[in-house]
């Protein structure tokens, strides 16, 4: 029997990161099933699952990646799954949106945003925001499955926008994909 592990990892940064805290889990003879990393303001993070035999421990990989030869330091996080996830890359719910807003920076934004969705039962899948200038941007995938209403939604969205004077487009993720995704023939 396995045990699987979520294990987060923050570090400024350099070539050659992933390659060797996914080769401190290949070394514990780990299996990597899921992955997600980033880059925000020069620094990776990543958040991956992997599983283990049954008498590697949290301390074991938490070892194995503090010897990793490095010149930055490894914030590391690691949780230990009672129930193991079941880990299948299943599509989005069909009731799946994007929301796309763009304004001014101003402080608040990601909490307004977020804060308009939880008081209308929207759960956030994914979000991504990038600041250029002073225009800032954020991408929500949105999962409106448990919403009451969508007229009433897009009636509150519109009123957010007008009083955020935040720019807000919404779209079904199938349209969202169609019309940013390039396909390569």
């Amino acid at each position: 029997m396995s045990k699987q592990m979520i294990i987060s990892v923050m570090s400024k940064d350099r070539p050659g990161i992933i390659a060797e805290i996914t080769g401190a889990i290949y070394a514990l003879k780990g299996d990597l099933a899921d992955l997600n990393q980033s880059i925000l303001c020069g620094y990776l993070t990543m958040i991956l699952i992997a599983s283990f035999e049954e008498d590697i421990t949290r301390e074991d990989v938490l070892a194995e990646i503090s010897h990793i030869q490095s010149g930055e330091k490894f914030d590391v996080l690691i949780k230990e799954m009672d129930i193991p996830i079941e880990i299948a890359h299943i599509p989005p719910p069909t009731d799946t949106y994007v929301l796309t807003a763009q304004g001014r920076n101003r402080s608040g934004l990601v909490h307004s945003i977020s804060q308009f969705c939880y008081s209308h039962g929207i759960n956030i899948l994914d979000l991504a925001t990038t600041l250029s200038e002073d225009q800032y941007t954020m991408v929500l995938q949105l999962d409106m499955r448990n919403i009451a209403s969508m007229d009433t939604v897009i009636v509150d969205l519109e009123i957010f926008s007008r009083d955020s004077s935040l720019k807000l487009v919404l779209q079904h993720n199938d349209i969202f994909r169609v019309t940013n995704e390039i396909t390569l023939h």
